[in-house]
């Protein structure tokens, strides 16, 4: 790789923290998985696939003779939900705690694995007196409720497809996911509580089905979750409880093909219309049911698991939905935000259930940080022995706090990179094997192979950065984008032919650890140099004073790009900070000793707070429009339109350096 097409390798981190004998001992994973997975990767991934309960067992594991579309275990034959339920309740586990709700409002409910099963059965009878057959797409746009797991876990046990929209995302993008899906059925709840109060789903939905903007939808089944008023139509409006009610409870759930499609979940994509993700069946289940139980080392009937992504993501589907269920494991939900009634619910809810296993996402560690170690005091979390992180790259300084805080210093930290494309992780630590190091995903997990190459294609070593690929088809791997062969070939293969590449930086440290630097679209050309953001943001996060940062390459005459950031100040620190001229000057500093001076940002704006998706994704562009000095554009997918507001207002003020 020539030098000026290199992501340059910038941050280094010689801390590493080993397992305790104690938790090697006892852990799920052996050092010889790895070995295993080498000596022979397809066997390897046929005996995790045989974990599962297959109605008609498989003969060939892989069929990769039209790539870039795999087949993986074709001939075999599968039921997902039984998978997740029957096979625990006929083992004699149906008294176990499937799931764990609790809302926002305070209320709560248990279901086993029995009462899970059950509802499922009943809900798949409903679908099937709506017309519902194997095949047939099913929209569902609901909030962190049960019901939610449920109507996933229905739709796949008859063999329909299911997708699932974000129950933040507005009536135009929950059209546009119907209309490209042609779905039969829509599931949604008259709303759902958030921040403290009721907030409406079903107008979204109605607002998306007027003017006959979805002609394929039959009927709409509503849970009733608030007890808000809602308009409705006879003709296509049903209450899920009414249905629940008058149906069979009996379902025997039948295998469907190993490559039968299961869900279509849509990203958007930052052109165009959004992608719909297509993932099949046993692929699928073999490898998040993998992972979920060696990376977060799942002791079955002993640990409790909380996730806290929405459904309405991949994770939500891989580590709420399906891997869990499909290992037994007793889990936590939760309806609302973290803040409410204020920062110690999630820590409230870890001591109350006793939570062993805890995964979320590096924007949320960085908020509690923000607010320092204070809140989290308050609270016993000495049940936690497992912490994972999920979303994007985590910063050094985030993945120490979480450990010392969160974790008491004893806590192995599981930082996992995948994407709604690779369906399952894909990069982690194994817990009771890995030394694990502050920021870094460190190794493909067992099974997978990757690399990190250059411009060309070719490998780069230890310290250099480049574009991370995966070189190997792995089982949950997408399957296509649903209705456009063309655009899946196009947007992941063209590049590097042969190899899997979706747009995501790498480097190799000088260990061969792998580290993620985001997506190749973020890395800023300064001067010559390719520099990551993610590397900047983890420098200035490492001063005291900064809680979070966001980094942007904004047009310069001189340089190409300069850096621009965006910090927020931890709140412990506000009163110490002085002028916001003297904060800039500080980190700057800080920045150039940290990485060198090519790093320096041009400007720092302290904000108070960062624009992010419901999801926890910092939104760049918008940070770029106004680092460039343009009109905002869209901020319809922000958690808090606002946010942008007041950071303009913020800076026009002309208070920042």
């Amino acid at each position: 790789m020539s030098e000026q097409h290199e992501i340059e390798n910038l941050l280094t981190e010689t801390r590493s923290f080993q397992p305790s004998s104690e938790f090697a001992a006892n852990s799920i994973a052996k050092p010889e998985i790895y070995d295993r997975a080498k000596a022979d990767r397809l066997e390897f991934w046929a005996q995790q696939a045989r974990q599962l309960h297959w109605h008609k067992p498989f003969t060939q594991t892989l069929d990769f003779s039209n790539a870039p579309f795999a087949k993986w275990f074709a001939d075999g034959e599968l039921n997902v939900s039984y998978n997740c339920l029957d096979r625990h309740v006929e083992a004699g586990c149906g008294k176990r705690v499937a799931l764990f709700f609790e809302g926002e409002p305070g209320d709560t409910k248990v279901y086993t694995y029995l009462d899970l099963l059950q509802q499922v059965k009943r809900a798949a009878n409903v679908l099937i007196r709506m017309g519902v057959e194997p095949g047939d797409r099913v929209a569902i746009y609901m909030p962190m409720i049960p019901e939610a797991i449920i109507a996933m876990q229905a739709v796949a046990r008859i063999g329909a497809v299911h997708s699932v929209v974000f129950g933040g995302f507005s009536a135009d993008s929950l059209a546009t996911r119907i209309q490209d899906a042609e779905a039969k059925v829509v599931i949604t709840a008259d709303g759902g509580f958030r921040k403290g109060k009721a907030t409406a789903l079903k107008p979204a939905v109605d607002q998306a089905l007027a003017d006959h903007k979805c002609p394929t939808v039959e009927h709409v089944l509503v849970v009733n979750r608030t007890g808000q008023d809602v308009d409705w139509d006879d003709s296509v409006d049903v209450w899920w409880e009414e249905q629940m009610q008058s149906v069979d409870a009996e379902h025997v759930a039948v295998g469907f093909n190993a490559e039968h499609p299961l869900f279509i979940l849509y990203t958007s994509g930052t052109t165009g219309k959004p992608k719909g993700i297509l993932h099949t069946t046993g692929g699928y289940l073999t490898q998040a049911s993998y992972t979920h139980k060696n990376v977060f080392d799942l002791h079955e009937g002993q640990d409790v698991y909380w996730c806290t992504a929405d459904v309405g993501w991949i994770t939500g589907h891989s580590y709420v939905a399906y891997g869990p269920l499909a290992n037994g494991a007793t889990q936590v939900i939760y309806e609302g935000t973290p803040d409410t009634p204020d920062w110690g619910r999630w820590w409230d809810i870890v001591q109350k259930y006793h939570v062993s296993i805890f995964y979320t996402a590096p924007t949320a560690i960085r908020s509690f940080m923000k607010l320092g170690s204070t809140v989290v005091s308050h609270y016993d979390l000495s049940s936690i022995r497992v912490l994972g992180s999920v979303g994007e790259p985590i910063n050094p300084e985030a993945w120490m706090w979480y450990r010392e805080v969160i974790g008491s210093n004893k806590a192995p930290i599981v930082d996992t990179w995948w994407q709604t494309e690779t369906g399952a992780i894909m990069v982690s630590p194994l817990p009771g094997i890995t030394a694990t190091k502050p920021g870094s995903a460190q190794v493909p997990i067992p099974g997978i192979e990757m690399a990190v190459i250059d411009d060309q294609g070719n490998e780069v070593g230890p310290g250099h950065g480049g574009y991370l690929a995966i070189t190997e088809p792995w089982p949950s791997m997408l399957r296509g984008i649903w209705g456009d062969p063309e655009r899946f070939k196009e947007t992941y293969w063209s590049r590097f032919p042969g190899r899997y590449f979706a747009g995501d930086g790498a480097k190799l440290d000088a260990d061969g650890d792998l580290w993620l630097l985001g997506r190749v679209d973020d890395v800023m050309n300064i001067s010559g140099h390719r520099l990551s953001t993610t590397e900047i943001e983890s420098a200035l996060v490492s001063h005291p004073l900064v809680a979070e940062a966001a980094v942007v390459g904004a047009s310069d005459e001189t340089t190409g790009q300069a850096v621009v950031a965006f910090v927020i100040l931890r709140k412990n620190q506000l009163d110490h900070s002085g002028s916001e001229a003297d904060t800039s000057k500080t980190l700057r500093e800080h920045v150039a000793k940290e990485i060198g001076p090519i790093a320096k940002p041009r400007t720092i704006f302290v904000v108070p707070e960062l624009p992010k998706t419901r999801s926890g994704k910092i939104m760049r562009r918008l940070l770029k429009d106004v680092a460039e000095d343009r009109p905002i554009g869209d901020v319809t997918t922000l958690a808090d339109t606002s946010v942008m507001d007041t950071i303009s207002t913020k800076i026009d003020s002309g208070a920042n350096d």
